[in-house]
């Protein structure tokens, strides 16, 4: 199966970000790819990181994944408040707008298009997959500023 594994980072919270995946099989990097942008947030990066992962994969035509990401924020947003936002017009518990929005629908519709399992997995411990996506985001940002 493969498995993806996505990081984001961010240099001020806004501030220049990065956002990374790495593809893996068999224990195996196959693909890795790292973007930034100017003016972020490190939630967006987190999130840009599983969008464009899985876009990746869509293109080369797999459907089953498992994704790892340290972002409890990706994590259950996806599997569990998307839901209520959804049910509640776009809105929070406490009525506010969803922040990243547009992210989080173009999140959902990828994800229809496959069979995923999440998992999270501790940031900045001893997991090498995490570790090189975290490496390659802050490169990602570092390199742009």
């Amino acid at each position: 199966m493969n498995e993806l594994y996505t990081d984001g980072a961010c240099s001020g919270n806004p501030g220049p970000g990065g956002w990374a995946w790495v593809l893996v099989q068999n224990e195996l990097v196959v693909q890795e790819k790292s973007g930034f942008e100017l003016d972020t947030t490190n939630n967006r990066m987190e999130l840009l990181a599983v969008i464009f992962g899985l876009k990746y994969l869509n293109n080369i035509g797999e459907r089953e994944v498992l994704v790892y990401t340290d972002s409890i924020y990706v994590k259950q947003g996806i599997t569990d408040w998307i839901k209520k936002w959804k049910l509640n017009g776009w809105k929070t518990a406490n009525k506010s707008p969803v922040k990243n929005r547009e992210l989080w629908e173009e999140l959902d519709t990828l994800q229809s298009q496959f069979q995923i399992e999440w998992k999270w997995v501790k940031g900045h411990a001893h997991n090498q997959f995490n570790n090189r996506c975290d490496a390659l985001a802050v490169q990602a940002y570092k390199q742009r500023t």
